[in-house]
């Protein structure tokens, strides 16, 4: 499968609201601890993706979408928040990495990853900071980035099911 990873402006994230809602809900269906509960609706899903819309729009947001290459179906996806306080225009917040589960194993999450990084170097950004469940596939791939533990917070998010989990903080110096 050939995947094109590009970036996602707030129109076409707008149009293509249902499936972005559709890829949030089945990361979080096969346990992805990224902000929802089992119980998310679309309606729900939806209401995040138009919030992400209206903060790309404002500058404060950067989303890359990763697409199949032949069908244009949706992958996975990827943020850097850069809507920071006003002492802190030097760094990133990545938020959000996921691909649908049917596409893991393929190395999207990486190609996402390198795109986000190559971003934030070639616009000033000199340090990145994202959290993670301690021991995940993402833990082990951002450890293979070279991305530095910070450490990890026992107890410190949800499950999808409600069971706590711990979160480990990494950050990368670019």
């Amino acid at each position: 499968m050939s995947v094109t990873i590009s970036t996602c402006g707030p129109e076409a994230l707008r149009s293509r609201r249902g499936e972005f809602a559709e890829l949030l809900i089945d990361c979080v269906g096969a346990g992805a601890s990224i902000g929802f509960m089992a119980d998310i609706t679309p309606a729900r899903a939806a209401a995040f993706w138009g919030g992400a819309a209206d903060q790309i729009e404002r500058g404060d947001r950067t989303l890359w979408c990763a697409l199949d290459s032949a069908t244009g179906t949706l992958l996975g996806t990827v943020q850097l928040i850069t809507g920071l306080p006003d002492n802190q225009p030097h760094r990133g917040d990545v938020a959000k990495l996921m691909v649908s589960p049917s596409a893991r194993r393929r190395g999207i999450a990486g190609q996402l990853m390198a795109v986000l990084e190559d971003h934030a170097r070639e616009t000033g950004l000199r340090t990145l900071v994202l959290d993670t469940v301690t021991g995940s596939p993402a833990d082990t791939l951002y450890r293979q980035r070279g991305w530095i533990e910070v450490g990890p917070v026992p107890d410190y998010a949800l499950f999808p099911d409600g069971s706590p989990c711990s979160t480990t903080f990494f950050y990368k110096a670019l």
